[in-house]
């Protein structure tokens, strides 16, 4: 008798123990899939690959922390070698196969701008990791950016010229979106300033030497040559200068802000002189800096998993995907949400500044998210 009454006891307990597991996995929250594109490889995997290596990091520490809400985040990332259309692909993937909430990236200007109809048409939140004003300016509903864009970086670099009573350039700069962006801003700002420009020289991104380009810069009366490009031209340009003898400063942007440049420009990076974000001089700012304990976190955090330095390029994907992250939390799995959570961020402290979104402002920071950084035996050092 004890052996059937527990037999019954079994049958009767198995469909109740299977019913508590089958609620049990239907109450197991769901994975948030956010997409990330950048150029991984490729002319531009100097800012990509800090970017892909930034987002495994942040994946990793969030979910160890218990993900958003309880739900463990995926950070699905492609490679868009820093092709348009390898990216416009990639995007599409993320899109309509991968059905991600959000994506981060891509790397280049170039390649934001060609995939801006996209996301627009798919209603998805896109935050780019690129600087080109132009991604962000006139205002597109479903565009943000982290970067400093370049009209505020020539905004910071004609304070420095003032400072130092420069009233002739001459300008050098890479062939594509982000180059003739960063020109364009240089000659609309320049004149405002009472700054001549006195000569123009085009390189494109794969060019080997641009010593023709600055021999004709040497003979004219430019006080400075500024330069708007991403590695490795900038750090080609450094070079020639210095093998053709010229004397005068050598300004870049803030495409040269990772520690490739000073690698592939040498000695001649010695005194070159940029608009860069404080990360990469996070141990010079002032105690009272608000971001100062946050960039050294993800300093150390960074070179203690990967063994190299932080840079200012995996800071915008730190941002971007922590805006995201943000925005998550709030709005739940809602696109039209996390959109709407993203442009009313105020005050959000991240590597780049102090973000300050708006319906009329998708970049949210000011030109006081810059420092002048100059590099000095082989390393960047805040200039006071």
């Amino acid at each position: 008798m004890f052996r059937l009454n527990k037999k019954l006891m079994w049958l009767f307990c198995l469909p109740v123990l299977l019913f508590v597991l089958i609620s049990g996995c239907a109450k197991e929250k769901k994975v948030y899939k956010i997409g990330a594109i950048f150029a991984i490889t490729g002319p531009a995997s100097p800012l990509g690959t800090p970017e892909r290596d930034t987002v495994k990091l942040l994946e990793d520490q969030i979910n160890q922390a218990g993900g958003i809400d309880g739900h463990r985040l995926k950070v699905i990332i492609y490679d868009t070698a820093g092709d348009e259309t390898k990216c416009r692909m990639a995007v599409k993937k993320l899109i309509y196969k991968d059905k991600v909430l959000a994506i981060i990236g891509p790397s280049r200007s170039g390649t934001t701008l060609a995939i801006i109809d996209e996301v627009q048409k798919a209603e998805i939140p896109l935050i780019s990791c690129a600087a080109s004003i132009k991604i962000v300016e006139p205002v597109k509903k479903w565009v943000f950016k982290t970067p400093q864009s370049d009209v505020l970086a020539v905004a910071k670099i004609i304070d420095y010229l003032k400072e130092r009573n420069i009233d002739k350039i001459a300008i050098i700069n890479v062939s594509n979106p982000y180059g003739i962006s960063g020109k364009e801003q240089l000659d609309i700002q320049a004149p405002q300033a009472g700054i001549q420009v006195v000569a123009h020289e085009e390189f494109g991104q794969k060019d080997p030497d641009m010593t023709a380009q600055l021999t004709r810069i040497k003979g004219t009366d430019a006080q400075a040559v500024i330069c708007w490009g991403t590695n490795p031209g900038p750090a080609i340009v450094a070079r020639n200068m210095r093998q053709l003898g010229m004397q005068i400063p050598l300004i870049q942007s803030h495409g040269i802000a990772n520690k490739k440049f000073i690698e592939l420009a040498g000695e001649a990076a010695e005194g070159v002189v940029f608009p860069a974000g404080r990360l990469i001089v996070a141990e010079e700012l002032p105690d009272s800096d608000p971001q100062k304990s946050l960039l050294l976190k993800y300093a150390n955090d960074f070179q203690q998993k990967y063994g190299r330095s932080a840079d200012t390029f995996g800071g915008h994907a730190w941002d971007a995907l922590q805006l995201v992250v943000s925005a998550l939390k709030k709005a739940g799995p809602d696109k039209a949400k996390i959109r709407d959570e993203i442009e009313n961020t105020r005050n959000f402290i991240g590597t780049g500044g102090i973000f300050n979104f708006s319906p009329t402002e998708h970049n949210g920071l000011t030109k006081e998210a810059f420092v002048m950084v100059t590099i000095r035996d082989g390393n960047w050092r805040l200039l006071k």
